[in-house]
């Protein structure tokens, strides 16, 4: 299973509106500038703060 490139290439970050990357392996949008990670799930992601952990301080980086 897949996100959608077309809407991948729209979906920014709802907290800062900053560019996400696509992480498929662990199915998550990374935002590196507000340092958190979306979930995707069944292929749906979900754009919602309350839903996104944390990344970590060697995450930050780890582009």
């Amino acid at each position: 299973m897949t996100v959608d490139g077309k809407l991948l290439s729209i979906l920014v970050c709802p907290v800062c509106h900053g560019e996400l990357d696509y992480k498929k392996q662990e199915a998550e949008l990374i935002c590196y500038a507000c340092g958190l990670a979306y979930p995707v799930r069944d292929d749906i992601p979900v754009m919602l703060q309350e839903e996104a952990r944390v990344l970590s301080a060697e995450q930050k980086v780890d582009r």
